[in-house]
């Protein structure tokens, strides 16, 4: 499949249902630790915006925070949906030139699924550095230890392990049952819309979630989606999915208002959206400090005007 093969304009699905899953932000209060009932409330916050949580996702800093941290967010989680489906990050921990480590994997998925959760397999050095035979291969012993995963390819700009397959390997991946959906964070258009015709082709059922928070209309071509962008607005997110769902065409000028947003928030360097999203929840009174989890990137305040004029369009097109 090459470019030539992809008409875009054919691909468009209108008034079609949208699978949301939308990564929750960790919150933390001013004294640099996790806040749980700002958490808390924010989970069902997304939750009541018909959202599916994800936690302990890049969003949650699920690189920097320890197990202890995770079964905390876990067990909030688990508690607030009561027995509702939430998703969260299964990640291992490596260096460059690390072996693949299976029990790390299996260990992390056990603790989301023990709680619940469906397990979203992040990218490691030790994954990637395989040949495509051999990522298959480890994508289905995981396979093997549960009823169902979402896969993810990431780009290296948010997390330099992170990596794109080629299209006979992500049409492997596509072959594993368990492997319900695949988020896709390549940040560029053409290698999802060439996943959403090998879907199409191969597995109708399975989900390409984009992960493309630079262009969130691939649910215009029949990607889904599962975006740390939506923790800034599930309100938001979940009123523009209706719209494209009903057909009404104020799809488009809240699409873009949210696009907006997201080509600001997730400018270079893109980690630091996690301090962008804390700025616009509290400017929103939905938490009580933009703190972040130390060791991550941060934004200038001279960015929050910036924000509550796009919160201020953002509430505008909700009101009417």
């Amino acid at each position: 499949m090459t470019a030539d093969d992809l008409n875009p304009v054919d691909m468009i699905r209108p008034r079609r249902t949208l699978t949301g899953i939308s990564a929750i932000l960790l919150p933390f209060d001013e004294a640099g630790e996790v806040d749980d009932a700002a958490l808390e409330a924010h989970i069902r916050r997304t939750a009541a915006a018909g959202l599916v949580p994800a936690v302990n996702m890049d969003t949650g800093f699920v690189n920097l925070i320890d197990d202890a941290t995770k079964g905390r967010v876990l067990a909030t989680t688990q508690r607030v949906m009561e027995g509702r489906s939430f998703c969260a990050g299964a990640f291992c921990a490596d260096e460059p030139g690390a072996g693949w480590n299976p029990d790390e994997y299996l260990r992390q998925m056990d603790f989301i699924q023990q709680h619940g959760g469906t397990p979203v397999i992040f990218q490691s050095y030790g994954l990637t550095g395989q040949d495509p035979a051999e990522i298959i291969a480890a994508y289905e012993q995981l396979a093997a230890a549960c009823d169902r995963f979402i896969a993810f390819e990431l780009t290296k700009d948010l997390l330099p392990f992170g990596a794109t397959y080629d299209l006979q390997t992500y049409r492997a991946l596509m072959e594993i049952p368990q492997c319900v959906g695949a988020k896709h964070s390549s940040f560029r258009r053409e290698p999802e819309w060439q996943r959403l015709q090998l879907r199409d082709e191969v597995r109708p059922d399975f989900k390409v979630f984009t992960g493309n928070d630079l262009a969130i209309d691939m649910v215009m071509y029949g990607s889904d989606y599962l975006l740390g962008l939506s923790t800034f607005g599930p309100d938001y997110f979940a009123r523009r999915d209706a719209y494209w769902a009903a057909g009404d065409p104020r799809f488009y000028e809240l699409n873009d208002a949210l696009q907006y947003l997201g080509t600001f928030t997730f400018r270079h360097p893109g980690p630091a959206y996690k301090h962008s999203a804390a700025q616009f929840l509290k400017l929103r009174g939905m938490i009580n400090s933009e703190r972040t989890c130390p060791g991550s990137p941060t934004r200038p305040e001279s960015d929050i005007p910036v924000l509550d004029q796009i919160r201020g369009r953002l509430d505008s097109l909700l009101a009417e």
